[in-house]
């Protein structure tokens, strides 16, 4: 039974585990993502998630901190210099594991993408723009027809027409009674265009 054992050794000593892990935190710092097993990329994600908090604090005593997992000058000034300043307000979390649907050939081991949040420029473009997509598709729509809107554009008209302010509930009424009688003058209008149909036969 493994109770209580949460680290996962690797099938490693302490001391290969050790430089396998400093040695990928320079890979993933220096160019941004590894693709490597899901094993792996989890105990990487717990090795180099508090050097990347140390990174915020530009001290020589941070330096010499980091500098004592990592053994890596290049990789050193890449995380003080460009890591630490677009990790600055990330509260943790700065690594994502993106799983890959095919496994390892010899083994079948599973693998992944370990990646630094902020420099995924696909992943951030593609947010941007929805972002941006979601900001401008807020517009109010129109009200349904017939609605109130139609009986204020009927008010407007009716001002327009007398030069008088007219309630609108008067105004809908004059419109009723104004489509009443131009059925009543139509249907008068077939009758007689009926007569002289009859008269002309």
């Amino acid at each position: 039974m493994r109770h209580g054992r949460k680290i996962n050794h690797l099938g490693r000593t302490t001391a290969h585990r050790h430089a396998m892990l400093s040695n990928m935190s320079s890979s993933l710092i220096l160019y941004k993502r590894v693709t490597t097993t899901v094993a792996k990329a989890k105990a990487l994600r717990k090795y180099i998630e508090p050097l990347l908090t140390k990174s915020k604090d530009d001290t020589t005593h941070s330096r010499r901190m980091v500098f004592a997992a990592l053994q890596d000058k290049e990789s050193i000034k890449e995380l003080f210099g460009n890591i630490s300043g677009k990790i600055a307000n990330r509260p943790g979390g700065y690594t994502r594991i993106l799983k890959l649907s095919d496994t390892r050939l010899g083994d079948n081991a599973e693998m992944c993408i370990i990646e630094l949040v902020d420099f995924n420029e696909t992943l951030i473009e593609s947010k941007q723009a929805a972002s941006e997509k979601a900001a401008a598709g807020t517009t109010r729509r129109s009200r349904s027809r017939g609605g109130k809107k139609a009986a204020g554009d009927a008010a407007t008209s009716a001002t327009e027409v007398t030069g008088e302010a007219v309630a609108p509930a008067a105004v809908v009424e004059a419109s009723a009674q104004a489509d009443t009688a131009t059925t009543t003058v139509k249907a008068g209008e077939s009758r007689e265009e009926a007569k002289a149909d009859e008269a002309g036969a």
